[in-house]
């Protein structure tokens, strides 16, 4: 067994993946990392922390590995160490109280972004600007995140005493398929007219929120009254590769860390309308560890 800490299990591998009872070409593929193509820092300081083995918290004296999830800080790992990731948009979390830390990877976005993350634990939940907050979240009423920009602008146009005047961002498709940004008024003055539009028309997404949750539990939190005049936003086309995957629930439910950084990633293709080069793939930076020492922990039960 893995020097993981006790309460992370070897539960069932990511939904589609091979199991233990395929041949040697599926435990092959079964170490393989879930996200082959992120760029992420190096993984050899997590990997001399977990030579040296689990080391007690400073602060609550539990034995833990990498980090305290009761705490929320490092442990046997510097500051220095390990990868500080910037986000373009400040990110709330908030924590069912009876969410088990030890199995949440809330704490992962928290150390590795921990000038733009908060985390709060229901029934805390911090007041809105309900026009520039969104919620991450799948259900009927929920948009995409490539539509998820229009709809926060229709808000912001249909409040009292806004601006009617100010230009409006459109999404465009050139011929090859690629995003580009123009305004209406502008489209026929080219580059300079598209930048000038994108300076008078600020950004309206301020902070997003997502929960953190056992599936079943997320009821409680997704109908508070708090949270019901935010726009809700649902990643529709990711699936997990979570190793704790929940026992009848789609695989398009995903991890917390794993939301958090798919709605980044398509925030910056479809929103900011910039080519993605990874600038948050280290967001996972902890995830990618333990999923590859999980899997490495089945294949080797898998031997015996």
């Amino acid at each position: 067994m893995s020097r993981l800490d006790q309460d992370q299990h070897l539960d069932p591998g990511c939904r589609g993946k091979a199991t233990m009872a395929g041949d040697s070409s599926d435990i092959h593929q079964l170490v393989k990392q879930p996200l082959p193509d992120l760029k992420l820092a190096s993984h050899a300081v997590l990997e001399k922390a977990q030579q040296r083995g689990r080391v007690k918290c400073s602060k609550c004296g539990g034995s833990r590995m990498f980090f305290c999830y009761t705490c929320c800080s490092l442990v046997g790992v510097n500051l220095q160490e390990i990868p500080i990731v910037k986000l373009p948009v400040k990110i709330d979390i908030i924590k069912h109280p009876n969410e088990t830390d030890g199995k949440s990877t809330a704490i992962h976005a928290k150390l590795l972004a921990p000038g733009d993350i908060t985390i709060y634990t229901y029934p805390c939940i911090p007041e809105f600007e309900k026009d520039k907050v969104v919620l991450v979240f799948p259900g009927p009423g929920a948009v995409s995140v490539q539509d998820m920009m229009q709809h926060l602008y229709e808000r912001t146009d249909n409040r009292p005493n806004e601006s009617s005047h100010e230009p409006r961002i459109k999404r465009l498709k050139t011929e090859e398929g690629q995003d580009v940004t123009q305004t209406a008024e502008n489209s026929e003055s080219g580059t300079q007219g598209e930048a000038e539009g994108l300076e008078s028309r600020s950004c309206p997404l301020q902070r997003v929120v997502f929960i953190d949750s056992t599936w079943n539990q997320t009821n409680k939190i997704s109908t508070d009254e708090r949270l019901q005049d935010l726009l809700q936003v649902e990643l529709k086309m990711r699936k997990t590769c979570f190793w704790r995957h929940q026992k009848g629930k789609p695989d398009t439910y995903l991890a917390t860390i794993e939301a958090i950084y798919y709605f980044l990633k398509d925030f910056h293709e479809h929103c900011l309308a910039q080519e993605y080069n990874g600038e948050y793939d280290n967001l996972l930076f902890f995830y990618s560890y333990l999923h590859s020492v999980v899997n490495k922990a089945k294949m080797s039960v898998g031997k015996h």
